[in-house]
This record gives structure tokens, C-alpha cells and sequence, in this order.
């Protein structure tokens, strides 16, 4: 018998809804699969509560104490040695980690890989409905019960936003609240995610083309047969040798019950399996693309929700898409209400003058991301994350620009080709690079406050040695 393949998921329409439908989905539609989850709420008492469930109920429950007084800490410790028991047991083919509110998904995925485990999908459940409300929570995670450590300074906001962007799927739940706007809004976020229906159960393959739904380039496991499957297998000439024992499939799933997104991961697929990549971009094969090793095939697909969770999954490739030097940020959109600004510069702003206008351009915005340069620190690249009508500034280490070229050998090739795409002659992969997503969007007044931040043509004229003696204005958010 083939070992588990453990995954994750979280989400809601009130927080978790969305989750709990997700995984009751995978639970219901995989044979023998369970669904692993840590209930940090215990954490005040000194331990993480955990239960295993599968389609019928809860199968067992134990503790986990804190570690060094944290409950995520608890969490990563206690993961992968309960993963591997019910690989040991044999019983197992699916295993669902299911993560608390505000567990992110790209931590527990990370630990997932490093256990030996193979991971193959992350998938983030959430209510369209409740993306904005969430994104405009400026909350800190302590203040609404859901901080993971005494020393938690995060957000509501910032934490969903991460869990959202993070996955490659997202499973969206059935909402009568959610209108065209929250739809768009869902879209324009994360473009390059493929949403799956939570509800949907057969669908075919040309359905499963009009909706972006796309199929795994095998049957995730020796000895199962997800459910369509049976009749029009996908054709696997150039796909991964079938597993046989040793390391289980890995699916984990990041937070995102606070604001009704969740995270799901499955496995099945296994983290070699060709086309398992992250958030990065879309995947090559589709249903019916033939590209990857998978050739085109009509007929039943099955469980749309199913098909999601044996995907694939590649955690480096997930990592390079959030990494600010070479993230795969949103394309200028206008739809339902809703825009996307892509604002793409090459002069340096003045850090007095964007100083003065942060909070301005941090509130212009349900969410606004990306990477910039200061003048008066040319050498470094900066990272842009705003939600909430919060804002976090941090250093991103150094562009490509400055280092020696005997260095670009110890920089990964995805860095390598995102700096290439942005060179220019004088000033390398130095650049502006910001997006703003929000419901009415007012565009004109944003790029000209953004404008208005800029070097001056005399004090750009004035060169890089008169740049870096212009006031320090970001001392205080880079903790110089």
C-alpha cells in the first residue's frame, strides 16, 4: 500500500467556512484520506491541540507543547513526525494539512520539504466575498486572538494577503454576498491562480477549459485512481516513474481562515512530477494542452477540487514568485469596478518627498506591493507590502547592479532572468516596480503623487555622489 500523501487547507465565509468546505470536499472524494490540523487557540494553556479526522469524524487527538513559547513553533515541530507516523501506518493516501487562521502556508510548506516530504499542492480556500473587509483589516493578529507568539506583529491583513498570493489554486467557496466586484477584485489579486469551484464535482473536460481548471500528469498513486480518471487516463509518456516506497507525498496548505481564505495542499502528484510549480506563473499543461508529458484526452476529469490537489507542487519556484527581486506581480487591470495600477519607473525617488507621501500611497490601495530604489541608497533594493492601510518597508538585499560580476554566479538563475528583463544601460536592474489593486481605483491622482516623489531633473542631474547625501529620511523604517 502506497504511503500517505498529506495536505492542507484553510478558509471561510465566516472564518474557516471556506476551509472546512474544502476539506470536507477532499476528504469526501479521496478513499482513505485524512485531514491533520492544530487548533492554536490552546496555546495561552502552554500546548497546540491536534485531531485527525477523516470523512467521518474525528479518528484521534493529542497535544503538542509550545516551543520557546510559541504555538507555530509547536506546529512545525510536530508536523513532519506526524506525517511520517501515518506514513508508517500504511492506512493512509492522502493526508490533508489543514492549517489554523493564521498559519502561513510558504512556512509549513517549507518545513514540509525539508522533512524528506513530497509536497504537490497548495491550495488557498477563500469567500470572495470577504477579500476586501479582510484586506482593509489593519488589526494586529494579538488583538483579534490569532497571534502564533508573544512576539507576533502581524497583521490581519498582511497575514491574508500572503496566504492568497502564496498559492497556486485557489478553492473558491460559493458565496450569495460576493458580487462582480469581489469576483474581479479575487482575479486581479492573483491572476496567474487557477480557481476551482470548492463544489464542483464532475465536470468535463471542455468545462474544465472554459474555467481555467487544470489536471495532473498522472494518477497521483499507485494502486488509486482518483475519481474520471478510470475510463480516459492522462497519457504519461514523458511524466514521472510511478512511486514506489520511501518518502510520502507532501501537500501542506498555509493560513488563511482569518479572512475566509484558506490554503490547501495535497499530495499525490509528487514534488518531481513534471510541471510542479508554485505561484510562479501558469503551468504549461492544461487539460487538454498535451504540453508537459500530458497529452490531450476528452471525457470525465472528476473532482475539479481533486484534479487541484494532485497538481504538483514546487516550493523553490513558489519562493521566487513572492521574492520582491523577481515576483510575478499583477498586470494592469480595469474590470467590475476594480483596477490594477502598474506604475514602472527608472529614476530614483527622493526619500524626504516619499517619506511624506506614504501614508497617502499606503491608504491609495486595498493592497499595493512590489520594489523600489532610494536615491540615497542606491546599492539596495527595497521591498514594497502594503494591506490594511499598513505598510512594510524592508531591504531585499542588494541589486544586481552593484555586485561584482564574479558574484552573479552565486545568484539563482530566476534573479538572473527578472534583473535581464528589467536592465537598463546606465542603471542596471534599478527601477521602480509598484502595483496597486483596489476598488475605484483613482489612478491619475496616484501616479502623480508617485511622480511627485521622484528626483527632479537638476537633482538627478546632480549624480549618485549628490544622491547619497540627500537627508536619510528611511533611518527610522530600515532600523539602520
Amino acid at each position: 500500500m502506497p504511503p500517505p500523501h498529506p495536505g492542507g487547507v484553510t478558509g471561510g465565509g465566516r472564518p474557516g467556512d471556506a476551509r472546512q468546505a474544502a476539506v470536507a470536499r477532499l476528504l469526501a472524494d479521496v478513499p482513505d484520506s485524512v485531514a491533520l490540523h492544530h487548533d492554536l487557540t490552546t496555546a495561552a494553556a502552554g500546548t497546540v491541540v491536534r485531531t485527525i479526522r477523516d470523512a467521518t469524524g474525528i479518528v484521534s487527538a493529542g497535544e503538542a507543547p509550545l516551543v520557546n513559547d510559541c504555538a507555530c513553533c509547536a506546529l512545525r515541530e510536530d508536523l513532519v513526525p506526524e506525517l511520517r507516523r501515518l506514513a508508517d501506518a500504511g492506512l493512509t493516501r492522502l493526508a490533508v494539512v489543514e492549517l489554523w487562521d493564521s498559519v502561513e502556508p510558504k512556512a509549513m510548506a517549507e518545513v514540509v520539504v525539508a522533512g524528506g516530504l513530497r509536497l504537490t499542492s497548495v491550495i488557498t480556500a477563500v469567500d470572495p466575498a470577504l477579500l476586501l473587509p479582510y484586506l482593509a483589516n489593519g488589526d494586529d493578529l494579538a488583538e483579534v486572538g490569532l497571534a502564533a507568539a508573544a512576539t507576533d506583529r502581524r497583521t490581519v491583513a498582511d497575514t491574508f494577503a500572503r496566504q492568497l498570493e502564496y498559492a497556486p489554486v485557489l478553492a473558491v467557496a460559493s458565496s450569495e454576498q460576493a458580487d462582480d466586484e469581489d469576483r474581479a477584485l479575487l482575479a486581479q489579486l492573483h491572476p496567474t491562480a487557477r480557481r476551482v469551484p470548492i463544489d464542483a464535482l464532475d465536470v468535463t473536460d471542455g468545462e474544465a477549459r472554459g474555467t481555467d481548471w487544470f489536471a495532473p500528469t498522472r494518477p497521483p498513486a499507485t494502486g488509486w485512481t482518483p475519481p474520471g480518471w478510470e475510463a480516459d487516463p492522462v497519457h504519461t509518456t514523458n511524466a514521472a516513474p510511478p512511486r514506489g516506497g520511501g518518502s510520502p507525498d507532501v501537500a501542506t496548505s498555509g493560513a488563511g481562515g482569518i479572512d475566509g481564505a484558506g490554503t490547501a495542499a495535497d499530495a499525490g502528484a509528487g514534488a518531481d512530477a513534471p510541471g510542479a510549480e508554485a505561484g510562479a506563473g501558469p503551468r504549461s499543461e492544461r487539460i487538454g494542452s498535451g504540453a508537459g508529458g500530458a497529452e490531450p484526452w476528452s471525457g470525465r476529469t472528476g473532482s475539479a477540487l481533486v484534479d487541484a490537489a494532485f497538481a504538483g507542487f514546487d516550493v523553490e519556484a513558489a519562493a521566487a514568485a513572492q521574492h520582491p527581486a523577481c515576483a510575478l506581480l499583477p498586470a494592469e487591470a480595469d474590470e467590475a469596478g476594480v483596477g490594477t495600477l502598474v506604475w514602472h519607473r527608472r529614476r530614483p525617488f527622493h526619500p524626504e518627498r516619499l517619506y511624506a507621501a506614504l501614508e497617502d500611497l499606503t491608504c491609495a490601495a486595498a493592497r499595493s506591493r512590489g520594489r523600489f530604489w532610494l536615491a540615497d541608497r542606491p546599492d539596495t533594493l527595497l521591498h514594497w507590502d502594503a494591506a490594511g492601510g499598513a505598510l512594510c518597508v524592508e531591504s531585499a538585499g542588494p541589486w544586481l547592479a552593484s555586485l561584482p560580476d564574479a558574484a552573479w554566479d552565486m545568484v539563482p538563475p530566476v534573479r538572473r532572468a527578472a534583473a535581464a528583463l528589467d536592465w537598463h544601460p546606465e542603471h542596471g536592474d534599478c527601477c521602480q516596480h509598484l502595483v496597486f489593486t483596489s476598488p475605484g481605483l483613482d489612478r491619475e491622482g496616484l501616479e502623480l503623487l508617485l511622480e511627485s516623489c521622484l528626483l527632479t531633473d537638476a537633482e538627478y542631474a546632480a549624480g549618485p555622489a549628490a544622491w547619497k547625501r540627500l537627508p536619510p529620511a528611511f533611518d527610522s523604517l530600515l532600523e539602520v
